[in-house]
């Protein structure tokens, strides 16, 4: 893998991890457009790869939310130890209780049908269904929940239905934003929830997979890049978020498949 591939790769998952628009997708499509998968060196240096791309960017989840998880963390161990009530210490049990059944539905999943799944039509109809479910509820559902006020039912929930994120082109954090809105989660409390419930499980999976590391220029370079990007898409989306929709981003997700059907089909 070269250089320019890592940052190439690197900018991918910065911006498509932390928006809803599934980083899978592209990091499995980008180098089908560009032809890179015909170079088996390529494929080889591309395994493990795509898991450090996301260390990357939980990296920047990890950097930019630094005071809340310190804080969700003494909140956690005081509720649990000390029986100290606080909304810190109550999401962070939410937090942890909402990574298990779509932790281990996802993982089961990949494990027996991902690569199954990573054909470009299937990314793309998974795309395009999702870009619409987006659009619909983000436009139809009421913002009346804050991040601070979500229950244990809407924590619970969002985390489950990230078991779907196994299937490329449905994105972690399309259906957990998604899900967020359905059940009345303001868009910037829905993206920022999104954020912290991805962390643990990417955790787990760069432990998992980090013995298929290689480590060289182009490995640090793709994952300082995600880095970097991830810091910046988290402050606009955050940002945006509280005036803006998720409109924008369902339209391109449908446009984009519309367009690998296309590729595909040329091809």
């Amino acid at each position: 893998m070269s250089i320019l591939q890592a940052i190439i790769l690197g900018i991918v998952q910065g911006l498509t991890e932390l928006l809803p628009i599934s980083s899978s997708a592209h990091l499995n499509i980008i180098p089908w457009i560009l032809n890179w998968t015909a170079d088996e060196n390529f494929v080889k240096a591309f395994e493990g790869f795509d898991v450090a791309l996301h260390a990357g960017t939980l990296l920047a989840i990890g950097i930019f939310f630094f005071k809340d998880w310190i804080e969700l963390i003494k909140g956690g161990f005081n509720l649990a130890v000390k029986k100290e009530k606080t909304t810190e210490g109550k999401m962070f049990w939410y937090i942890v209780l909402a990574t298990i059944p779509g932790g281990i539905i996802g993982l089961l999943l990949d494990r027996f049908v991902g690569d199954a799944l990573t054909k470009p039509l299937i990314i793309a109809i998974a795309l395009i269904i999702m870009g619409i479910l987006l659009y619909i509820v983000d436009s139809k559902c009421k913002s009346k929940t804050k991040y601070e006020d979500m229950s244990l039912k809407q924590t619970f929930l969002i985390g489950f239905s990230q078991a779907l994120a196994f299937i490329p082109g449905v994105s972690r954090s399309g259906v957990t934003m998604t899900t967020a809105r359905l059940m009345g989660v303001d868009r910037t409390s829905a993206a920022k929830y999104s954020f912290m419930l991805s962390a643990p499980i990417v955790l787990a999976a760069t432990i998992f997979k980090i013995k298929d590391f290689v480590f060289s220029i182009p490995f640090f370079i793709g994952v300082l890049t995600s880095f970097l990007v991830g810091i910046v898409v988290i402050k606009f989306l955050l940002e945006y978020l509280q005036k803006g929709s998720f409109k924008g981003f369902a339209i391109y997700r449908v446009i984009f498949g519309l367009f690998i059907i296309g590729l595909f089909f040329i091809r």
